[in-house]
């Protein structure tokens, strides 16, 4: 918990360190969207660096991942912000992989059940790729806790990673392509 308030802390900081993001902060309130978009995209790199610390912190602090897709669209479109964010959704499935390989188990099992989660471990085994696919691409499944699960089941991570690129990259582009299209 302290380790995902700190990245949420340090998130806030990063954010207001970047006059850009700043100033497009001031603009989202006072209700001017053109002036928001000029001065994230102005932002460069730093707006950039945002939306990957952003979808990293996602790994530990669960919010609605379309969110980033949108905001990322609208601000970069839909041609540069689709591999963008496509690719921090991969690389924080992967890191929450390793969580759920590495220490997941028993917050997993105090969570669902240990019963539980040995059953949704053998369905994994049994359902493969079909079976990580389809969590993927059912919207309401937290997308951290498919990589927690799926580490502590010992998916190989080849596997993992196909599955999450490959299944998440639909509803990725519909609100990426979403937020491009916001005026």
């Amino acid at each position: 918990m302290a380790i995902a308030l700190g990245g949420v802390f340090a998130a806030i900081a990063l954010a207001l360190a970047i006059p850009a993001v700043r100033d497009a902060l001031g603009d989202a309130l006072s209700g001017d969207t053109a002036s928001v978009r000029e001065d994230l995209r102005d932002s460069g790199a730093g707006g950039v660096a945002m939306v990957i610390v952003l979808g990293m912190l996602h790994t530990v602090v669960w919010y609605p991942a379309e969110i980033l897709d949108a905001a990322a669209g609208y601000v970069y479109g839909f041609g540069p912000a689709l591999p963008l964010v496509w690719g921090v959704w991969t690389a924080s499935g992967v890191a929450a992989y390793y969580i759920g390989r590495h220490a997941a188990r028993p917050f997993l099992y105090k969570l669902a059940g240990e019963e539980r989660f040995l059953r949704l471990e053998r369905a994994i085994d049994r359902g493969g790729a079909t079976f990580l696919l389809a969590c993927r691409l059912v919207p309401i499944v937290p997308f951290s806790l498919t990589g927690y699960v799926a580490g502590a089941a010992r998916v190989p991570i080849w596997r993992f990673t196909w599955t999450t690129a490959v299944g998440y990259l639909p509803i990725t582009a519909y609100f990426t392509y979403l937020g491009s299209r916001l005026e």
